[in-house]
């Protein structure tokens, strides 16, 4: 297939990039600037001003859509919020209304997402029957997701990849605290009662394959790992597989007093989602449990 990808340059898009070259496809990135050196194609695009030329998107057999502003850059000004939101909602809006104008349209248009679309539900496990939450990512999530509705209706195959923590050494969560554990310095994080939906990067890019190559398959799918764990549970495991002490227990009253919104948005809210469509198409996770999946990817 030849498929144009959204976010080439983010840890999902870098692994994207290499599993689906890897699998014989022609990857195409659609970026915002022509890069200085390349050794194959790519589309320009301007999602903040509206520009994307539909001739370009000609000729292409799937859509990946991954590009975001990253929500755990920087503290949650109003400024950052539209950001956040315009990243997601207006490119969303914007590729897929190019999509359903072109006279040979793809026939499927994946588009990231996030379980930030139950918002804070404490321990009410979440399907993709659920509905939407509360709070800004919610509010993100379900106009970010209502965005691609041009493609729908132009006849694409829609799928809205809702993803949770995803784990890798190369980059997002695991990456950032992994130095604070192995010092010695990790602790829970506020009550430790708030569940965390995870996935390891590899069983993450296996799933989006398989939905790619299932053209029966569509709507929303939580691209999670089947057992989610508490905070409390995440601190024991990795501090255990490290060997490491964890003791030092971060308030949530300092936490808020550090992050300001941001904390309540990612690090205190509490979403129990599971994988139930996923692995209802059949789907097999390599890392299904926290401990074995964190052992593998250190060693």
């Amino acid at each position: 297939m030849r498929i144009l990808i959204s976010g080439s340059t983010g840890l999902i898009g870098r692994a994207f990039q290499e599993a689906l070259a890897a699998d014989g496809h022609e990857v195409v990135p659609l970026v915002r600037r022509r890069p200085e050196e390349s050794a194959g194609a790519f589309v320009v695009w301007d999602p903040s001003g509206g520009r994307l030329n539909e001739a370009d998107l000609e000729g292409f057999d799937a859509v990946l859509h991954l590009a975001g502003e990253n929500i755990a850059a920087g503290r949650w000004t109003a400024a950052q919020k539209e950001r956040i939101r315009s990243s997601r909602v207006d490119s969303t809006r914007l590729l897929a209304d190019r999509l359903s104008r072109l006279r040979q349209k793809p026939h499927s248009f994946l588009c990231a997402s996030a379980v930030g679309f139950y918002g804070d539900r404490g321990d009410e496990i979440l399907t993709e029957v659920s509905p939407g939450g509360t709070g800004f990512l919610a509010e993100v999530c379900r106009a970010w997701e209502s965005a691609a509705q041009p493609a729908l209706e132009a006849g694409i195959r829609v799928v809205h990849l809702r993803f949770g923590a995803v784990l890798s050494l190369r980059g997002g969560m695991l990456a950032k605290v992994l130095p604070l554990f192995r010092w010695g310095l990790g602790g829970r994080l506020g009550s430790g009662r708030q569940w965390l939906s995870w996935i390891s990067l590899d069983d993450l890019t296996a799933a989006v394959r398989h939905l790619l190559a299932d053209s029966s398959l569509s709507g929303p799918f939580n691209i999670t790992a089947p057992s989610p764990v508490t905070n409390a549970e995440w601190t024991v495991t990795l501090s255990r597989v490290l060997r490491r002490p964890a003791l030092f227990h971060q308030p949530a009253w300092l936490l808020r007093l550090a992050l300001g919104e941001m904390a309540d948005g990612l690090l205190l809210t509490s979403t129990r989602a599971v994988p139930y469509r996923l692995q209802d198409s059949g789907f097999s996770f390599r890392d299904g449990i926290l401990e074995p999946a964190l052992r593998r990817m250190l060693g």
